[in-house]
């Protein structure tokens, strides 16, 4: 079933919004109903690097691995009318809260783009402190791919997400 977007009135577009919300939420692929990006990328990352979730109200990382290492995991979805890649601010990045910063890329229907994993070290040297929001601002341009340290976590994300349709697929299956 298709649904023109094009004909529906701005309160039935922003009740399918919150349905579709709703449902992500139920699937548990957000933790909340706010914008999905970081929770759906945050999932991935989890899934992807078998970490654990930290809980909601941690400052400084979303997660840890079995060896105790912290990471914080921040994306961005690239529009026509946004093509920044500039994620949301690191609030205190001197106290180093997290090891790592996972960063992923989506593209502006939410399909996956590319993701990778930055030491804190080169997110602290390539990040720019900005007074005016009190944080770090760092942004996934395309040459941090190639920056030593870094390593491209794109395929593992693809993985998950090929996981993640399965499951959708067959739970549909189910209920129908």
């Amino acid at each position: 079933m298709e649904i023109s977007l094009g004909v529906l009135p701005l309160n039935r577009l922003l009740k399918l919004y919150g349905e579709v919300l709703d449902e992500l939420l139920r699937r548990n692929i957000c933790r909340s109903t706010n914008n999905p990006v970081a929770d759906l990328a945050e999932l991935q990352v989890i899934e992807a690097l078998d970490l654990k979730r930290a809980p909601k109200s941690t400052k400084g990382f979303d997660a840890i691995d079995s060896d105790g290492q912290r990471y914080e995991i921040k994306s961005r979805r690239i529009t026509s009318h946004n093509r920044s890649r500039m994620l949301s601010a690191i609030r205190d990045c001197e106290t180093r809260h997290f090891d790592y910063l996972a960063g992923v890329l989506f593209r502006e229907d939410f399909s996956f783009d590319k993701a990778c994993l930055v030491p804190f070290e080169v997110v602290h040297r390539r990040s720019t402190y900005r007074q005016h929001v009190n944080a770090h601002i760092f942004q996934l341009k395309n040459d941090l791919w190639a920056t030593p340290g870094v390593r491209d976590i794109s395929s593992q994300i693809a993985s998950v997400l090929v996981r993640l349709d399965a499951m959708s697929s067959e739970a549909r299956a189910v209920s129908a």
